[in-house]
């Protein structure tokens, strides 16, 4: 990845692990991907599966030396951080109740994590990983990958430079319709552990993808929630978790906002959308649409802003890969935040500080998403209180 008309100097690869993501896992494969795009690193060593023969016959199909596949992520920590050519990064690609064991035992030995959110499955592991990545030389890059596309750079800019002015409002939603029928009693592999309380935590559709609508919320308007009321719920009877919530926001300093994701919504693929609304003007962007950006200032028509266009900013630029026009989207958000990982990796090598336009999501925010998950259900449980977070 790299500017147009500019070069970068390739430093030697980062030598990645990874824990989970074995064969036929969905976003095993997304990461790894994601890992090829820009180049950045080698995946050199892996505890693919919570079973050895699972995991052996994974680490062949993506031809791995038979010596760097382990049975378990702990046997791998302890080994690849003993090798004069071990890990430096390791990617945690596994249902949400396994990202804090697995992030502890990396983190203690100096390497670096890059985890799949959310950041745990409940909200006392969270803080407990919050510490432990703190006491750690390592850095910890949570994967919200929305926050990598170009025109979503753009959008928090433009926010932060005061183009909207005082922000009042924001709203975040993200409806999706697989889980409208039970299908995690059908052989789904995916709604199988996303809809299981064991290992995707408390919230279901929340969790999944309400903490990206939040994130991707708080990201663009710089903001922080003081409180919350939701209406969390649960329609395909004997599912065990909820597949959709309406959650009202208060930010702290007064903005007001509304948030509501569902994976019940029929007609909805990954309808991801965020629109934030200031004293001066507004801003819209979809997921399913990332190379646009509309943007209307007060009392003037709206205007689209493309990625390739004359409206393009140097912060949207900077992550960008191919010439406008060309379609950038989900694979591309992936690689631009394991490229800034990259890049604070790097910088770590050679004991220089980080660029400080290298941009990724932390074990902070990861926090943050866990927080809003919990409160969500607290609130709903008392018929829609206001909860503080």
């Amino acid at each position: 990845m790299a500017i147009e008309g500019t070069t970068e100097t390739r430093a030697p690869r980062i030598r990645l692990g990874m824990v989970g993501g074995g064969s036929g896992a969905f976003i095993g494969a997304v990461h790894r991907i994601a890992v090829r795009i820009d180049d950045h690193y080698d995946l050199v060593a892996g505890a693919l599966s919570s079973t050895p023969e699972k995991s052996r016959q994974s680490g062949a199909e993506l031809g791995l030396n038979p010596s760097r596949v382990y049975d378990d992520f702990k046997s791998m920590a302890i080994r690849e951080a003993r090798l004069k050519d071990g890990i430096e990064a390791v990617a945690i690609v596994t249902p949400n109740h396994m990202h804090y064991p697995a992030a502890i035992e990396f983190l203690k030995r100096g390497i670096h994590v890059i985890c799949d959110k959310p950041l745990t499955s409940n909200l006392a592991d969270a803080k407990k990983l919050v510490k432990a990545a703190e006491s750690s030389d390592a850095l910890f890059i949570l994967t919200h990958n929305y926050s990598g596309y170009p025109m979503v750079r753009q959008a928090r800019e433009m926010v932060a430079r005061g183009d909207l002015g005082e922000i009042r409002l924001v709203q975040m939603e993200y409806p999706q319709d697989w889980l409208a029928e039970p299908v995690e009693r059908s052989g789904s592999k995916q709604a199988e552990w996303r809809t299981d309380p064991a290992r995707s935590g408390v919230g279901g559709s929340t969790g999944d993808i309400g903490t990206h609508a939040y994130q991707l919320g708080c990201f663009i308007s710089g903001l922080e929630l003081d409180e919350l009321a939701a209406d969390v719920h649960t329609f395909v009877p004997g599912r065990q978790l909820d597949d959709n919530a309406h959650v009202m926001l208060r930010f702290k300093g007064g903005a007001k906002g509304m948030l509501w994701c569902s994976q019940v919504a029929s007609g909805n693929e990954n309808a991801l959308k965020v629109r934030v609304y200031g004293t001066k003007g507004g801003l819209e962007w979809e997921q399913e649409n990332p190379n646009y950006l509309w943007y209307t200032p007060l009392g003037e028509p709206k205007r689209l802003l493309t990625r390739g266009g004359a409206g393009a900013m140097d912060v949207a630029a900077r992550v960008s890969r191919t010439p406008g026009g060309h379609p950038e989207g989900y694979l591309e958000g992936f690689a631009t935040i394991y490229s800034e990982a990259a890049r604070a990796i790097q910088a770590k090598r050679e004991g220089k500080k980080v660029d400080p336009a290298v941009l990724y999501p932390t074990v902070a925010d990861g926090l943050k998403g866990v927080t809003f998950v919990t409160a969500c259900i607290n609130s709903s449980k008392r018929n829609g209180a206001w909860v503080k977070v």
